[in-house]
């Protein structure tokens, strides 16, 4: 299984955008992402690099598997 790799926020709105969240709202440098039947909003700083923990928190609140993930990051 490939290895999760820090990324660029704008690589994770990509991603979270194909999978169907939509753009809220911007406090500051975290720009918020909702999405019908996720009970929580997805949160992504403007990071150059994003590190692997805040990723898997990512995917934990969106409900988006790892290979789902992957496949969006790079497809």
């Amino acid at each position: 299984m490939p290895r999760l790799t820090p990324q660029h926020w704008k690589d994770l709105e990509r991603v979270f955008l194909a999978a169907g969240f939509v753009f809220v709202r911007q406090a500051s440098s975290h720009r918020v992402y909702e999405k019908d039947g996720v009970l929580r909003p997805v949160i992504i700083p403007e990071y150059d690099e994003i590190g692997i923990e805040i990723i898997r928190g990512l995917l934990r609140t969106s409900g988006l598997s790892r290979d789902e993930y992957l496949k969006l990051l790079n497809g």
